[in-house]
């Protein structure tokens, strides 16, 4: 039987991870704490320009380039993203035509396209190259949760939380619908990277996952005269609740799904068969993606965490690469603590992890343990730490900042939050779908043509919008509470 066995976790970010990418080198997650990180494959640290922190609000997608020289990103502030993918740099800053928030973009295979789903039920194609808005048309009256294109790139799905699956082609001419492919919504979808031509016939196999707990493997076939269909080849049920993300493997013979039931599943996709289900998160399983050249997959969460898993028979021993302790994840001790709670050993193997071991010596010879790391700034470090590299203090500076926000931030009750900024709310309002919000965050939505809810997506009956009394004085007590940690942890910044 088929082993999946967990290389890695990565606990960097704040807030529920909503997506993750692979090309053959690097690795790409993004959030709703409005960031998206990129790691290398080869240890997975992250990569010294990582975070990218040009969105507004929490970025809901990301997607390599089949090339892997790019990657883009996508937000509820209505921008789809282009970045170098080796270096952080923004290619492009592509904001929708209605200032609709974006769930959803995908890489055309040659990269010369790119496509965003967003919340209004429009999809738009982008020129890359040229940096222009191609084609922009209303596909479905839900939200547009999937997109992808077609191995031959000459076409693309969709599917919305109306609950069918569009095909397309580059112009935007209607192809095929496959109406109630989902009762409830369609959640995610992906092409398999084979092609099978059979005489007048190419087919492709495309796996979607639904709010109806099910994940469907369908063939799509393209006849030089009789046009195009879709049939079923598989309904997998071995999930017990909403599927939220699927992905074929490079060879397309396995494909993984993750889950609301917070499991990871593997099938085998030529006879429908489950190979293993994985439950290492503990939250849903909002997102999963496959190695373009290699059985690796990487899983995301709401538990904000990453987990690498490899694909192999149980004896085989993984690269020595893919072996070694991921620096600041969950395998070491002092990551399972508060900073406040590390001792000084702690924040040594801290520092070596963090690749600062040029201070190692330093803070040993000082005895600093967490509660004095975030006490420090930069004139200490520069006086009585004698490091006299500006470049050097500032990093650690920068990292020990993280860890005082993290710190401050750790204890957030998740009702306090914004579900659109996922900040703690300051002027607390409930609109007509009954969710609490930001004002200034869900008056920005209203203001957009877009009239659903951000968190059921369905119509509102009215834009008023009425102050949350009880949440404001249930945060203002929080933040009370809380004031003295707040005040003894950024007084020394």
């Amino acid at each position: 039987m088929i082993m999946a066995s967990l290389v890695c976790t990565l606990q960097d970010h704040r807030d529920d991870v909503n997506c993750c990418a692979l090309s053959d080198s690097l690795l790409a997650t993004c959030s709703g704490d409005k960031t998206v990180r990129v790691y290398s494959l080869q240890d997975f640290r992250e990569l010294a320009f990582s975070p990218l922190c040009g969105h507004g609000y929490g970025v809901h997608c990301c997607s390599f380039s089949r090339c892997g020289r790019y990657l883009v990103s996508c937000s509820t502030d209505a921008v789809t993203m282009v970045w170098r993918a080796h270096t952080g740099a923004v290619v492009a800053s592509l904001e929708h035509p209605a200032r609709s928030p974006i769930r959803v973009c995908s890489f055309s295979p040659d990269a010369l396209y790119l496509l965003s789903g967003a919340a209004d039920g429009t999809v738009v194609l982008w020129n890359v190259q040229s940096k222009t808005l191609q084609r922009c048309a209303k596909v479905s009256e839900g939200t547009v949760l999937a997109c992808c294109f077609s191995p031959c790139g000459q076409m693309f799905i969709t599917g919305s939380t109306h609950g069918e699956l569009h095909l397309w082609n580059l112009a935007m001419s209607s192809l095929h619908t496959q109406r109630e492919a989902h009762d409830l919504g369609v959640n995610c979808c992906h092409f398999s990277p084979q092609i099978c031509i059979d005489g007048q016939t190419v087919k492709f196999r495309l796996a979607s996952g639904g709010q109806d707990n099910q994940l469907r493997i369908w063939i799509v076939s393209q006849h030089a005269t009789a046009g195009y269909k879709m049939s079923l080849m598989f309904t997998l049920s071995a999930q017990s609740a909403p599927v939220l993300s699927c992905a074929f493997s490079f060879d397309g013979q396995l494909l993984v799904s993750g889950s609301v039931d917070k499991t990871v599943t593997i099938y085998d996709v030529n006879h429908g068969e489950l190979l293993h289900t994985l439950t290492q998160h503990d939250r849903y399983v909002t997102a999963c993606a496959f190695s373009p050249c290699v059985l690796m997959f990487a899983s995301g969460s709401m538990d904000k965490t990453v987990n690498i898993w490899r694909i192999g028979d149980g004896n085989a021993q993984a690269p020595e690469s893919l072996q070694m302790t991921c620096p600041g994840r969950k395998s070491l001790g002092y990551s399972r603590m508060l900073v406040n709670d590390w001792s000084d050993e702690d924040v040594c193997e801290w520092l070596q992890d963090e690749g600062f071991e040029a201070v190692v010596d330093t803070f040993r010879a000082h005895n600093i343990d967490g509660a004095e790391l975030i006490a420090l700034n930069k004139e200490t470090l520069a006086t009585e730490f004698n490091i006299e590299s500006v470049g050097l203090r500032g990093k650690v500076m920068r990292k020990i900042e993280e860890l005082r926000s993290a710190l401050i931030g750790s204890d957030v009750p998740d009702e306090f939050l914004c579900p659109i900024t996922r900040e703690t709310m300051k002027d607390p309002v409930m609109a007509a779908d009954g969710y609490s919000y930001e004002r200034e965050a869900i008056e920005s939505w209203i203001n957009t043509p877009n009239r659903s809810s951000p968190m059921t997506n369905l119509p509102l009956q009215t834009n008023i919008l009425t102050p949350n009394r009880t949440l404001n004085m249930a945060i203002q007590r929080w933040r009370a509470s809380s004031h003295i940690l707040h005040t003894n942890t950024t007084s020394f910044v």
